[in-house]
């Protein structure tokens, strides 16, 4: 079982994307395993005879044996008890008495290269609705088949609706039973909706947050953003007031190291990267892929990152390491017309920016009464990094550059 993240202790084998027996080479995809921040492809590392030690819906910790590659004639060997418990059942669907893995023919006359390269969404999609991905054009990297083009090839009206990259396996054990609160069921939570679960429980449980508060008058970056609309080319990104808002917390976190630490084992860790990451609503969890080095970045490449990663997370094509190295977090619930929010810290990070909507709200400026453009923003901070005031003096930062958005551009 690999890493595929930087927090992953176990994974679940989702679905092997080769039969036992079947020849592949380095690069090939192998099997679609679940993290605890997403699916992901594992492509094999070698070449070889693919042997099974592993089942579909097996959840095993990382390093436990899950395949082995063999040559012609070479016997399978699980590696200990775990391997023994584990070891794969003769091939009935092949109509074969023995154990055809131990064959020493020639292998396929199909490289496995051949085979369609498809997010693991799309071959779901496409499962449940008949599509065959052969008659299908990747639009994805390298011709891959995404999310996107199975669901131009579903007639209108027969698309059912999509789980997503973390949705596999919600489940009924059993029929909905009857109680005083009427017909109730139970709805398995599946390895990343269980990570996201244990893991905002230990924040709030073992972090001591405290929240600082403030407005950010908009009024200049809304002007900004309309000027950068009207010069950007046909078809080019303008950066969005959440880009704005990474931008300013990139610069803010240069000037306040602590801000971007994290605590461990006692000790504080102050890291040189900025990376920064975004809080992307996927459907039934949450995903935070990462900007790296976000300080070093203008404000446009900032926005085709972040709508790169969204891109990806909403597809399925999102690979481990968008996921990892993240140094602090911004979450924006302002789409959704919430004003404010107090966020969970993405232990072991210092803080996490909770981001509300812009409204238009009056204000007294200079003795008169004038209109301005309003957004609510609360830092939630680990004490034991940050005391009151150093998150004050950064939020406060983060608030100037917001409000005089030329410093977006230095």
């Amino acid at each position: 079982m690999p890493r595929l993240s930087d927090s992953m202790e176990e994974g679940v084998i989702l679905g092997w994307l080769v039969k036992p027996g079947e020849h592949v080479s380095e690069g090939d995809e192998l099997v679609e395993i679940e993290t605890d921040k997403a699916n992901m492809i594992f492509e094999a590392d070698g070449n070889g005879l693919v042997h099974h030690v592993a089942h579909e819906g097996d959840s095993l910790p990382v390093g436990a044996p899950i395949a082995q590659l063999l040559d012609p004639g070479e016997e399978p060997t699980t590696g200990g008890a775990a391997g023994d418990s584990l070891s794969e059942p003769a091939a009935e669907d092949e109509g074969e008495a023995g154990d055809h893995l131990s064959h020493t023919g020639p292998p396929p006359a199909e490289s496995p290269r051949d085979r369609l390269r498809a997010s693991p969404l799309a071959r779901r999609i496409a499962g449940e609705n008949g599509i065959e991905l052969a008659t299908l054009t990747g639009s994805g990297p390298g011709g891959r088949i995404v999310k996107a083009d199975v669901e131009r090839s579903i007639p209108s009206g027969a698309h059912s609706p999509a789980p997503s990259i973390s949705d596999h396996s919600a489940a009924t054990p059993g029929a909905p039973t009857e109680t005083a609160k009427g017909q109730v069921e139970i709805v398995e939570l599946n390895r990343l909706q269980q990570t996201i679960s244990r893991r905002m429980s230990e924040s709030k449980a073992t972090v001591p947050h405290f929240y600082l508060t403030t407005e950010v008058d908009m009024t200049s970056c809304s002007e900004a953003r309309a000027g950068l609309k009207r010069a950007a080319a046909e078809g080019g990104t303008v950066p969005s007031f959440n880009d704005m808002v990474v931008k300013a917390c990139a610069i803010a976190l240069g000037e306040f190291p602590r801000a971007n630490g994290s605590y461990r084992d006692g000790r504080i860790e102050l890291h040189s990267r900025i990376n920064i990451g975004v809080a992307v609503a996927a459907e039934n969890s949450l995903v935070v892929p990462v900007i790296p080095d976000a300080d070093r970045k203008g404000l446009v490449e900032i926005a085709e990152k972040t709508r790169e990663l969204a891109g990806k997370v909403r597809d399925g094509s999102i690979i481990p390491p968008e996921l990892s190295g993240g140094t602090f977090t911004v979450s924006n619930l302002g789409m959704y017309g919430v004003t404010s929010f107090d966020a969970v810290i993405n232990s072991p990070q210092a803080a996490i920016l909770a981001v509300g909507a812009i409204e238009e709200r009056p204000v007294v400026r200079d003795g008169r009464v004038t209109v301005a453009s309003l957004m609510s923003v609360t830092l939630s901070c680990d004490h034991r990094i940050l005391y009151g005031a150093d998150g004050a003096r950064f939020l406060a930062r983060v608030r100037e550059i917001l409000e005089l958005p030329l410093s977006l551009a230095l």
